[in-house]
């Protein structure tokens, strides 16, 4: 197979994966807390079977890694106290068999314990990272701004919010939810917690849509230099075969 094939197949295995990102994106524009995602590439150099003074290493394209976009969404009212939102960067801290994930997806609930949970059951954690507990009997649950539970008057634990230096170095792990790397560097901030409030996903449709279209167009593009190619040689072959 020639550099012109292999150029082309390495695009369109690029292009597929843009497709794969771009339309889980759009599959999850109502998913709340949900952070856009884009894929990142870049040139990767193979040298070519040539002499010296032959011409430049092929230029292939290749994945890098992924980019999330970790702007925040829309906050919208819901009225329901146990739906909480972040205002600025951060997020939730919630206990899973394999350690504390971060989410911004606050639509939480009770379990039979009285503790705070996801839709999941993953149980939300306090700054000493022990599970929030409500008394159900205790009349109604109020957060205060700095993420502070209060019931009857009395205040109760304190939500644990995490705060990053650096969230891209987060792995999304599935669920809405990241994972940390252990050198993680966690700064002493804290995002304002909106009670009666979820934060919609960050996607934004028109542009998803419209990168949708580029991607398929630059596939079928692709597609059709691969045909030429294959038919240039395909025709050279014929020619010097003949007698």
């Amino acid at each position: 197979m020639d550099n012109t094939m292999l150029i082309g197949l390495s695009r369109q295995l690029t292009l597929r994966r843009e497709m794969d990102i771009t339309a889980n994106n759009i599959a999850n524009i109502n998913t709340d807390g949900f952070k856009a995602e884009r894929v990142l590439l870049e040139s990767r150099e193979t040298p070519r079977a040539r002499h010296q003074d032959g011409p430049p290493p092929t230029q292939f394209v290749g994945e890098w890694g992924m980019a999330r976009d970790f702007t925040q969404g829309a906050l919208t009212a819901t009225g329901r106290p146990l739906d909480l939102a972040l205002d600025g960067p951060g997020f939730f801290v919630v206990e899973t068999p394999a350690g504390e994930r971060f989410t911004r997806d606050g639509r939480f609930t009770l379990n039979a314990e009285g503790e705070l949970t996801a839709a999941d059951g993953a149980r939300v954690l306090d700054e000493g990272g022990a599970p929030v507990v409500l008394d159900p009997a205790a009349g109604p649950v109020q957060f205060s701004a700095d993420g502070a539970l209060i019931q009857n008057g009395q205040p109760g634990a304190r939500l644990a919010l995490a705060v990053f230096e650096g969230p891209g170095l987060l792995s999304k792990i599935g669920d809405n939810r990241f994972a940390a790397p252990e050198d993680a560097v966690r700064l002493d901030e804290r995002p304002a917690v909106r009670q009666g409030f979820r934060e919609s996903s960050n996607v934004r449709a028109i542009l998803e849509m419209t990168r949708m279209m580029e991607v398929s167009r630059a596939y079928q593009s692709v597609t059709r230099m691969i045909a030429d190619a294959d038919e240039l040689s395909r025709k050279a072959i014929e020619r010097l075969g003949r007698p």
